[in-house]
């Protein structure tokens, strides 16, 4: 059997992959954590702090971890040879940069959001944004729990660069956020992003496209965090095998 192992193993993603683990037919190599001990999945597989030598014994890693652990994570998929999933979220131009560099050596999916409903959705707002002018604005409304510590969501970020790929432009050089206080009019072109925390939302993603006189509505809610985890373990198990390079969830769906 396929074993896997879980960078971030106690965070909510990490117990929700594990768990859903038996199912889809895998085995739970083992996870990590910053405070070694315990065990996760049916197998009771321990959770250490080393990464390495989970890489050396999985046959791939799914890492929801924190971005401050992802150059170890890199390092030890690279001198083990493994795949790695990465739905880290928070990811800055740096990070981006190493896995670029990673993706070199191994095969590496990055993805700000494992839904495959979610993916389809950006796959639909690529289409949209190209085929419509640019008078039609792109803002991307985005919920989540309140314990979230990141804003925008890597799923909103998602979409936006689904947005900016259909237009054929820069999301970080066409990218509002925050607006507040007397900000002028909306500059034309941009993507605006609007984040919204409460409650125990598991993820509610909506991009709008207006333009005068009527508006298209794309969205996507999450009623658990299972889907994510569900679609983790598809990508996961479609990764092994792949060469070294950089892919994205699209690639799991054939867009």
């Amino acid at each position: 059997m396929t074993a896997i192992g879980i960078f971030g193993a106690r965070g909510r993603m990490g117990q929700a992959i594990a768990g859903l683990a038996a199912d889809a037919g895998l085995t739970i190599a083992g996870g990590t954590d910053s405070q070694a001990g315990g065990t996760i999945g049916a197998e009771s597989a321990l959770i250490t702090a080393d990464p390495a030598a989970l890489a050396a014994s999985a046959d791939v890693l799914i890492d929801f971890s924190v971005p401050a652990a992802l150059d170890a994570h890199l390092a030890a998929c690279i001198a083990a040879g493994k795949p790695l999933l990465i739905g880290t979220t928070g990811l800055e131009a740096e990070h981006q940069a190493r896995i670029d560099a990673a993706a070199r050596s191994i095969p590496v999916l990055q993805t700000g959001n494992t839904s495959l409903g979610v993916n389809l959705l950006a796959a639909l707002v690529r289409e949209a944004a190209a085929r419509l002018g640019d008078d039609w604005d792109i803002e991307i409304v985005e919920m989540h729990h309140r314990h979230k510590v990141d804003a925008p969501s890597g799923t909103a970020l998602l979409l936006g660069q689904a947005a900016a790929a259909g237009r054929g432009i820069d999301l970080a050089s066409h990218s509002a956020r925050g607006r507040d206080g007397i900000t002028g009019a909306r500059k034309a072109g941009d993507i605006g992003f609007a984040a919204l925390r409460g409650g125990s939302v598991a993820g509610d993603h909506m991009v709008i496209l207006a333009t005068d006189q009527e508006r298209i509505e794309l969205g996507h809610r999450a009623e658990s965090r299972i889907i994510f985890a569900r679609g983790a373990i598809k990508a996961a198990q479609w990764l092994i095998g792949k060469a070294p390079g950089r892919y994205a969830m699209a690639d799991v769906l054939g867009l």
